[in-house]
């Protein structure tokens, strides 16, 4: 059911497109280019909302026809089945409606830096980290996302300490937002050999690509360092020095990447990694009600700090923000990941929307 409140917001909106809609044929506003360029995106923008309050009439009044057919015995079946089909349609109507009042998030459209790092577990959380990789990949390639891996630090039976990788797409920061956190899993270890369930975590964070327009480095405040990259076991990979450390001394952030053959590609994959930390770092700073620092966005990787929960033995995994469970655990390790981001989804408008109603 759509709040009136809401209801009122979506038909002032169809008000004020109606009104845009008179003013883009107004000869004066025509020769005005700033202001028509200026009115035009603001009408497109709001062709979303008119089109939805036009249905939402229109389903209204058909809803009501239905009931009204309900009292005649002749078409009580048909009107029953009319009745079930139009209140279906009103219902995802109405979560379309709800998504279109949330304010949009400007970093939606941005591609991702995604960090994923073993917790608690020792060689088991490293290995938990790979799989995770792997979700996130599978699920880009479901998306048609270009997955890039920037930095990894890889263990000896597979795993990795930690990995970071870039992710290219449309949205992609809209649906990959709500990953950050600590991830726990419930399972018999390869390298448990009397099959005890053991617990281990993998720390995540998801963060908005940055550029050099929307964060400013002074070279001065950089101190770079190059050295030998090395493999699992500590074996050198590389005779010359093609691995790059930068330290941000002002805030303290190091960036290390040594996955490249090249000295230069290092660098420049190690600066990407850099901006996206720093445009994050500074935007937690100004705005706390928005994120806490990346640090507590990814939590210690205690056990008790998690946001899912993949346990094997019982093929569950719960997302414990929205005490969401699904018993899919392989067909989500195998980046079917959307059921359970729609519903996080939809939680957080609920959430906002709720906020936004209180302050009215």
């Amino acid at each position: 059911m759509l709040h009136k409140d809401l209801e009122e917001r979506l038909r002032v909106l169809h008000q004020k497109y109606i009104q845009l809609q008179a003013k883009l044929s107004d000869p004066e506003i025509i020769k005005d280019i700033d202001l028509y360029s200026k009115l035009s995106k603001e009408f497109k923008e709001l062709e979303p909302a008119y089109e939805a309050y036009n249905r939402y009439v229109k389903i209204k009044k058909d809803i009501e026809f239905a009931k009204e057919l309900l009292e005649n015995k002749e078409f009580e079946d048909l009107a029953k089945e009319e009745l079930k089909r139009l209140e279906k349609e009103k219902e995802e109507l109405e979560k379309e409606i709800k998504r279109l009042l949330v304010p949009k998030d400007e970093r939606d459209s941005k591609n991702v830096i995604l960090e994923i790092r073993a917790g608690v577990g020792g060689e088991e959380a490293a290995l938990f980290a790979a799989d995770l990789l792997n979700m996130y990949q599978k699920y880009a390639e479901e998306k048609g996302w270009k997955f890039s891996i920037l930095s990894a630090q890889k263990t000896g039976l597979g795993g990795y300490k930690e990995v970071i990788v870039l992710i290219e797409g449309k949205d992609v920061y809209s649906k990959l937002k709500y990953e950050s956190g600590v991830h726990r899993v419930q399972r018999i270890p390869k390298t448990e050999s009397g099959g005890r369930i053991h617990t281990s975590t993998a720390t995540v964070a998801v963060l908005p690509e940055a550029d050099e327009t929307e964060v400013q480095i002074n070279p001065e405040d950089l101190k770079i360092e190059t050295f030998r990259a090395s493999g699992a076991g500590g074996q050198y990979v590389n005779t010359t020095e093609t691995a790059v450390r930068i330290t941000h001394i002002p805030t303290g952030i190091v960036v290390t990447c040594q996955d490249e053959r090249s000295q230069f590609q290092n660098k420049l994959k190690a600066m990407k990694i850099l901006y996206a930390r720093l445009k994050d770092y500074y935007e937690r700073q100004k705005e706390e009600k928005i994120a806490q620092e990346r640090r507590e966005q990814v939590g210690t990787g205690e056990r008790s700090e998690k946001i899912r929960t993949y346990n094997f033995p019982q093929n569950r995994v719960t997302d414990h923000r929205i005490n969401y469970t699904s018993h899919r655990l392989q067909d989500i390790l195998e980046g079917k990941l959307d059921e359970i981001i729609s519903a996080l989804e939809e939680h957080e408008i609920e959430e906002r929307l709720r906020a936004s109603l209180q302050e009215v």
